[in-house]
């Protein structure tokens, strides 16, 4: 079980894995030894495949790039800043997949944090092509494909999970950084493409976003706060984000200079997150300054952590968010046109 548990936890996705013993088990002596690392490799991605996807490539005019959390990999960053900086190709960003390419990047378009009508998804519609690359659908799609509308090449370790909105025409299965890589390599002439429209787009939402960081009105309005935090910390510093209504703008307006340094979840999106994921931060980064940014619900939910932060010494910052209510339901509830009770 042992060996299992370290197995699962270095696959794709990497991640925590609960093992749970029996007390007398637990307690016992061995003298089993563990195995030697895996030499396994992630599979690649067929040549049927990479050449499909090259073709659409080559037949759009103006294709966009989707980077999702499954991109966060050190070589999946490499080969996606190489085949951007070589073709040119804009690109936007899922919650869970900031920093993967420094969004201060010229063809960095936005970050889909908004459900719909941002500039964003502005961009999305004026794409005839769109290259969605380690996009788990734990998140939402950034975008909802209809029966024969933009066409979608899905690139991931997985297979897509199909459902109403989401069926991709080219599926690219296997090592993300390989696949872009070969990809890169087999893009001969792509002069046509003409990217005026997204560029456009982009100029419109770097102006709403600066605009926004300069307003000078009381309480703090929450594109002027996301900017205020952007100017402080350095490129490596570390922004960990409660649940509610801040993450959308901290998603939406924090330029991610480098990848994990924008900590949020965006699946389960469970409250109480903020403060032990900067704590868990500081543990791996101690040199690096953190920042827990939380509204005044989802602090609540974890406050007790503080009393750990202090007994470890740990130097880190929370900014709490106060409107005495769940800001996130209040939103929703608002626009579903329910009377504002118990929040």
């Amino acid at each position: 079980r042992m060996r299992e548990a370290f197995r699962l936890a270095e696959e794709e996705k990497p991640g925590a894995v609960h093992l749970e013993l029996p007390e007398d088990i637990a307690a016992e002596q061995t003298d089993a030894l563990p195995i030697p690392r895996s030499l396994h490799r992630r599979p690649l991605a067929e040549h049927v495949a990479i050449e499909a996807a090259v073709e659409k490539l080559q037949n759009a005019r103006n294709p966009i790039l989707v980077i999702g959390a499954g991109a966060n990999r050190k070589m999946t960053a490499k080969v996606l800043k190489q085949l951007i900086d070589k073709t040119g190709i804009p690109f936007i960003t899922t919650q869970m997949g900031k920093g993967v390419v420094d969004e201060r990047h010229p063809r960095f378009l936005g970050n889909a944090a908004l459900s719909s009508g941002d500039f964003v998804h502005r961009a999305v519609e004026a794409a005839d092509l769109i290259i969605n690359i380690g996009h788990d659908v734990i998140e939402k799609p950034p975008f909802f494909m209809v029966r024969g509308g933009t066409e979608v090449i899905h690139i991931n370790f997985r297979s897509a999970e199909v459902d109403a909105v989401y069926f991709p025409q080219v599926e690219v299965i296997g090592d993300i950084a390989n696949a872009v890589w070969q990809i890169s390599e087999a893009l001969t002439d792509t002069s046509h493409w003409d990217f005026t429209r997204l560029l456009a787009i982009r100029e419109a939402n770097e102006a709403q976003i600066a605009e926004g960081g300069d307003d000078n009105r009381f309480p703090v309005y929450p594109q002027r706060l996301v900017a205020d935090i952007r100017r402080v910390l350095p490129s490596e510093g570390i922004v960990a984000l409660d649940n509610g209504i801040y993450k959308i703008w901290f998603a939406r307006n924090y330029k991610a200079h480098k990848p994990n340094t924008v900590l949020l979840d965006n699946a389960l999106a469970t409250m109480g997150a903020g403060l032990p994921s900067a704590m868990a931060a500081h543990l791996v980064h101690p040199d690096r300054p953190v920042i827990s940014v939380c509204g005044d619900g989802g602090f609540m939910m974890n406050s007790q952590e503080l009393e750990t932060a202090v007994r470890l010494g740990m130097h880190i910052t929370v900014v709490i968010l106060r409107d005495d209510g769940y800001g996130m339901i209040r939103w929703k509830q608002a626009n579903m046109g329910f009377t504002d009770f118990g929040l």
